[in-house]
């Protein structure tokens, strides 16, 4: 039923594949996956791809099922990906199909607001990250003054590493992903014991899952079919809590405009770059 493109089919969903999570990661594509096989989808794969970086998986001809950050695709994969659907997530800073950053500092930091980060040190896990740069660059433009507003900003390249080094002292603020940051509250709670939100950034459209460009439309819509059941499934109530997955809208923002609205208006307030 899928045509000639259905062999060869990988799937991830690297962006929260912490290995606390991997089961629980196991049991959702797990579901979708016999959901696909009963909608006729074949030469599925029994298990999630993990051993190849997140941009080969993006960019993969063959990607059934992946999850991706929204500003790297749309700057970098636009050609090479659909959307699939948008997860909704049942953690603070996530109003249903958007999410938004926590920005962090110490606990003892006296900062009461963002204005009192100037000339301080930031840490960002990647420059092509939505919730770690294009959000906390969007919170930042309007209080930038047209000028540089950090002292240095350094890269992590991990959202967890960036948490680390605002803890331990080597860095003194970071923009940390709402769904990050409550997973690392449940499973890293020693690590955010020194941390504390100090306010939260504009929000976005949450990371998409995401399918290769040359998936048809039929299974696409199988996709979304089999991710509206899992969501319904009761059984699988326990994994879809501790993924915080609550919900999935199946009418995703193709265009990503909101995503590139925040870059726009930073450029326009004369703060182009996370500086």
């Amino acid at each position: 039923m899928t045509g000639s493109n259905d062999k060869g089919w990988i799937a991830a969903l690297p962006m929260y594949d912490f290995p606390e999570l991997a089961a629980a990661h196991d049991a959702l594509w797990g579901a979708v996956a016999a959901r696909l096989t009963a909608a006729g989808v074949t030469e599925l794969p029994r298990e999630l791809t993990r051993k190849v970086a997140q941009w080969d998986v993006w960019r993969h001809p063959r990607l059934l099922l992946g999850q991706g950050c929204e500003y790297p695709l749309i700057k970098s994969c636009a050609d090479t990906i659909r959307l699939v659907a948008t997860p909704c997530y049942a953690v603070p800073g996530c109003t249903g199909s958007t999410y938004r950053s926590a920005v962090v500092v110490r606990r003892a930091d006296p900062a009461e607001a963002l204005t009192d980060l100037r000339y301080r040190r930031c840490v960002i896990n990647d420059l092509n990250s939505n919730s770690g740069m294009n959000l906390l660059r969007a919170a930042i433009a309007p209080l930038s003054w047209s000028e540089r507003f950090f002292e240095s900003v350094t890269i992590s390249g991990a959202h967890r590493r960036s948490a680390e080094m605002v803890a331990n002292g080597q860095a003194d603020v970071a923009a940390l992903d709402c769904v990050s940051f409550a997973h690392f509250q449940r499973l890293y709670p020693a690590l955010l014991a020194n941390l504390r939100v100090l306010c939260w950034t504009p929000a976005s459209p949450s990371l998409p899952f995401i399918t290769a460009r040359a998936t048809n439309d039929e299974t696409l819509r199988s996709l979304r079919c089999a991710l509206v059941s899992v969501i319904a499934d009761s059984s699988l109530a326990a994994v879809r809590e501790r993924l915080f997955l609550d919900a999935i809208d199946i009418e995703p923002d193709d265009t990503c405009c909101e995503v590139l609205k925040l870059e726009r208006q930073a450029a326009e307030l004369g703060y182009p770059n996370l500086l």
